[in-house]
């Protein structure tokens, strides 16, 4: 509940009206990467920001043979590769450099790559009750990635287009397309572009944003002038609803070091070097990349 006096505000403010669009996104992924003066750069989606530590080890020896050695986070939990060498077309990375990224479990699907943009509060699963976290929203956010790509009539959603999930702390109340926030342990507000949409159980909310994005996928249209968001649509997809009372303020970025969960590693200026990726990787077998470009340890037992 929200502290008595307070009241709520959606949790962004609707989006100006933008010049119509003349052109795909053109938001960069392994098969379609973007040629920076230092080379290619390509993303990987993270969903969720969750990595194991051998993907870790095994993406930073992929930077090191061919890009700039580095890891690079992004403000939405990705990682970023630089450097990279394309191929003769001079459009896309060479073969080779494509099956190695492949090889470490980052690129699951070569259809969807570009629509898995999956945000999840961090230490959802981790730090819950007392920590803030109503409800762990893992579970969610893969059947809300499995749902995505198995659907062949989203592989062209904009790779912009962006869902996210807040566990009820609070920590990702940030704009978005479609999303949810945990109103307990049972049940969501969904979230549809800056309006609310209706309360759902948790088990079937993965389906209900599925549903939303199609929806979405069919009233953009195709084309170059195709809306890459749900606001710029100039119609609803859904009723806009009231939030709900029992929705959290919004809560600040995960300060770094010891946190509920485990501990929040900083990437000085947002970059991964070889030797804090082999620290990070001997510390826990599963990592959280976070939106505020660091690395969340997950530590049994640790407290905030």
């Amino acid at each position: 509940m929200l502290p008595s006096g307070t009241s709520f505000r959606t949790p962004q403010t609707p989006r100006t009206p933008r010049t119509p669009r003349t052109r795909r996104d053109l938001c960069p992924g392994v098969l379609r990467p973007w040629a920076a003066d230092d080379g290619a750069l390509v993303r990987l989606r993270l969903v969720g920001g969750r990595l194991t530590s051998r993907q870790l080890v095994a993406v930073g020896a992929v930077a090191r043979r061919y890009g700039d050695g580095d890891l690079h986070l992004t403000g939405r939990a990705n990682l970023q590769l630089r450097g990279l060498p394309l191929g003769p077309d001079g459009a896309r990375l060479r073969p080779d450099v494509v099956e190695a990224v492949a090889a470490t479990g980052l690129l699951p699907t070569r259809t969807h790559d570009l629509v898995r943009n999956v945000m999840v509060s961090p230490q959802t699963g981790l730090a819950g009750g007392d920590d803030g976290g109503r409800a762990d929203l893992r579970a969610v956010a893969a059947e809300l990635e499995a749902l995505l790509v198995a659907d062949p009539g989203l592989a062209d959603l904009p790779g912009r287009f962006l869902f996210v999930l807040d566990d009820g702390r609070g920590d990702l109340l940030r704009p978005c397309d479609l999303g949810l926030v945990a109103l307990d342990a049972a049940v969501a507000q969904l979230r549809v572009g800056a309006a609310w949409g209706r309360v759902v159980p948790l088990v079937s909310a993965a389906a209900a944003l599925h549903d939303l994005a199609r929806r979405f996928a069919d009233a953009r249209g195709t084309g170059p002038d195709a809306p890459w968001h749900v606001d710029e649509l100039g119609v609803r997809l859904v009723a806009a609803q009231p939030p709900d009372p029992r929705l959290p303020p919004p809560a600040p970025p995960l300060p770094y070091g010891p946190v509920a969960g485990g501990v929040h590693v900083a990437a000085p200026g947002g970059v991964v070097g070889p030797l804090l990726a082999a620290d990070l990787a001997a510390r826990a077998d599963e990592l959280v990349v976070t939106p505020w470009r660091g690395v969340l340890v997950p530590v049994p037992g640790a407290a905030a």
